[in-house]
């Protein structure tokens, strides 16, 4: 049996560029679906850093996602957006190509996918587009948030 952290640090390797676990804080704590053992969700001091998705890639929090920006291979799997998009995007809205200023080159079709505004993550959504698709078109949903700064579950939350 793998050790979780472990697994964790080889999903976060995979799925957002080489060195990117490094990141992850020591004292994380876990927690496992009583049905199967396989780990639910990773937190820090309380705050959600990310849960495990069922095809085993990670939902991560825009908490975790500012985390692991100190990593620059992690920035080719962000989207930066204009200023225009910002305040609307923070809110859990679509991100259109139109808005997006750059694009990073590890982005795939329904991976998790940092919105950026000023080097800041405003929100974590999920691709619609690859990276080629989304520098090319200038119509349409590049990016669905999932998790935003100004979101409403972050308010029920606290």
């Amino acid at each position: 049996m793998m050790d979780h952290v472990l697994k964790l640090q080889h999903s976060l390797d995979a799925l957002f560029g080489k060195g990117t676990s490094k990141l992850l804080p020591k004292d994380i704590e876990m927690t496992f679906s009583r049905k199967t053992g396989r780990i639910r969700t990773i937190s820090h001091k309380g705050k959600l850093l990310c849960t495990l998705r069922i095809d085993g890639s990670l939902a991560i929090s825009t908490h975790f996602a500012q985390m692991l920006l100190k990593n620059k291979k992690f920035k080719e799997n962000c989207v930066e957006v204009n200023a225009d998009a910002a305040p609307y995007v923070e809110q859990g809205r679509s991100v259109f190509c139109k808005h997006v200023v750059s694009c990073g080159k590890g982005i795939s079709i329904s991976a998790d996918t940092p919105v950026l505004f000023k080097n800041q993550v405003i929100a974590v959504g999920r691709a619609m587009l690859s990276s080629d698709m989304i520098s090319d078109f200038d119509r349409g949903v590049a990016i669905k948030i999932r998790d935003s700064l100004k979101s409403r579950n972050e308010e029920i939350l606290s």
